[in-house]
């Protein structure tokens, strides 16, 4: 199968269960070889738009192409690997057996099999627990050998729901270090996490879903550079001064001789410390501060949740 310029590319995608409408309408591009954060609150409709993508749930309506295919393709589907955020694997079979039907169930040859099946399992540090039951794993092993089995077939497009989930700080850090070998071999990654500082590590590009629908997509660096909190602290600050100084950004909260504003970016403050010395107040600091992921988060999609 030729590659395709986007891994993944939706139009109106809508999933309604009777009158309860999950996703109302998913437009999405998502160009091949880059890490994409699919993010939200509880209820948004992320986990039923990743269903309808890997063919799981059909759509109600829109349509969907997932590697140059249709939603659901069968061809397209043995290229896509995935990590369920609720999983349930089989307790009694071993981390080998486990990983072998698997990649039974994707025709894989067995030569290859063997071969992926001994490296998967040495990349998520279970080599050692290659025999022993799943029955046997913390909820962090299980979580290991679950990326794994997303990855036996070689991917190119990986669905990855909430990876770091019950995982402590050397797991996931693997689970970056996976998904940076991941983007280097032009393996698309489609991430959806609830740790907004993974996804601040990892991703491309970005995209707030809420109420179902695609409510911001950006490129993650433009993003996160494009506002940053300023903490100004100056003498002589007049009223006059401080209304010119709410002019220059938003959000300006004044304290005596401290003033803090959002403005458009690092490349304002030349201008905002020009402004304080001409207007005549005594600059003594000026301390930007750029907003994390989850300030934006919150101004994005607000704090009402999904529902």
């Amino acid at each position: 199968m030729v590659s395709p310029s986007f891994a993944i590319q939706t139009t109106g995608l809508r999933k309604a269960f009777g009158d309860n409408v999950a996703v109302r309408g998913l437009t999405l591009e998502v160009p091949a070889g880059e890490v994409f954060g699919f993010l939200g609150p509880n209820g948004a409709g992320k986990t039923t738009s990743i269903k309808m993508l890997l063919g799981l749930v059909a759509p109600t309506a829109g349509t969907g192409q997932v590697l140059g295919a249709p939603v659901g393709d069968r061809a397209a589907r043995t290229q896509v690997g995935f990590l369920p955020e609720h999983f349930r694997f089989h307790d009694w079979l071993t981390a080998e057996e486990f990983l072998t039907l698997h990649g039974r169930l994707y025709n894989m040859p067995a030569p290859r099999l063997r071969a992926r099946l001994s490296d998967l399992l040495e990349r998520v540090g279970l080599m050692s627990f290659r025999r022993k039951t799943l029955r046997t794993f913390s909820k962090g092993m299980l979580q290991r050998i679950g990326l794994a089995q997303a990855l036996i077939n070689d991917p190119a497009l990986v669905f990855l729901d909430e990876p770091t989930s019950g995982l402590d700080p050397v797991g996931r850090r693997l689970v970056r270090d996976i998904i940076r070998d991941l983007r280097a071999r032009g393996t698309t990654v489609f991430l959806n996490s609830h740790l907004l500082s993974e996804v601040e590590i990892t991703c491309d590009r970005v995209a707030f879903i809420k109420h179902g629908e695609v409510v911001h997509l950006s490129p993650l660096k433009t993003l996160l550079e494009g506002e940053t909190r300023v903490t100004v602290r100056a003498g002589r600050l007049t009223p006059e001064i401080l209304a010119g100084l709410a002019g220059l950004g938003r959000d300006m909260r004044a304290d005596g001789s401290q003033v803090t504003l959002t403005i458009e970016g690092e490349a304002a403050l030349p201008g905002l410390a020009r402004y304080l010395v001409e207007q005549g107040a005594e600059l003594y600091a000026l301390t930007p501060q750029r907003l994390a992921l989850e300030d934006l988060f919150i101004q994005i999609v607000g704090t009402d949740g999904g529902l």
